[in-house]
């Protein structure tokens, strides 16, 4: 997995330390003065898989993107699925980083009142959506897979499910109907592993199972959804995720 920095700004990013020389940021612009912010922030790059390609095919201009999303309650395993996949597939399937993470690492406010965590959750999908319109519209990946959906929100919006919905100017169903696949890894109890190792992750035990419980209603109807059980030994768990990725992620395009 690519580490994650703290820079001088208090921003974290995920640094490709791979990247070319040419491709990293400098400290400063050629020239007198200090560049500009932007410029001297480390540069992310969105991760991709690193096994070796075997795809028959590249995606055509006409096919649609497939949107996988790797969904549940805190402390699921999802960033491990996330860090396993990159060494499963190949570099045409990209992986996005969970939206909450990227906003609440970079500094946005996170105060336990309502039009907080209203503002957080509005953020998050607009985050979450431009991020998979950004793969989308490269065009060099067949599949995405995503760490949480846009429909997650409803399960984190802070009042009447249906205000979400308002809020963001969209419906549950054109939402399911983004993704070709929907992976839901319950959350652990304290007796399976349920641990703080995410440094955003703010949720005990049962808040966290409480959430869990809601984010499985959130996609519920979805026609392809795969449910994987909190396990003792987390490579089962590990292994039934990898295998409904691939069930899409190496599926023939058409």
């Amino acid at each position: 997995m690519r580490p994650i920095a703290r820079t001088r700004y208090g921003y974290r990013h995920m640094i490709d330390h791979h990247a070319p020389a040419d491709r990293l940021p400098h400290p400063h612009v050629h020239g007198d003065g200090p560049s500009p912010l932007w410029n001297r922030l480390p540069t992310p790059h969105l991760p991709r898989g690193r096994a070796r390609c075997g795809c028959p095919e590249r995606r055509a201009a006409e096919q649609p993107l497939r949107a996988i999303v790797l969904t549940g309650g805190p402390g699921a395993g999802k960033t491990a699925v996330i860090a396993a996949a990159r060494d499963t597939f190949c570099e045409h399937v990209a992986l996005l980083p969970e939206a909450a993470t990227i906003l609440f690492g970079g500094g946005f406010p996170r105060h336990d009142t309502v039009p907080a965590r209203a503002a957080a959750q509005r953020a998050i999908f607009h985050v979450q959506r431009e991020g998979e319109r950004l793969v989308d519209e490269e065009r060099t990946a067949h599949t995405v897979v995503c760490d949480r959906g846009t429909v997650d929100g409803q399960a984190y919006w802070p009042g009447d499910p249906n205000e979400y919905w308002h809020e963001i100017d969209s419906t549950r169903d054109a939402e399911l109907e983004r993704y070709a696949l929907v992976v839901h890894m319950r959350t652990p109890d304290l007796d399976d592993g349920y641990n703080h190792a995410n440094s955003v992750r703010v949720e005990d035990a049962h808040t966290a199972r409480a959430l869990d419980e809601s984010i499985l209603r959130a996609w519920d109807g979805h026609p392809n959804r795969v449910v994987i059980d909190a396990q003792h030994a987390f490579e089962n768990k590990l292994h039934a995720a990898l295998q409904a990725i691939e069930s899409v992620a190496r599926a023939p395009l058409g």
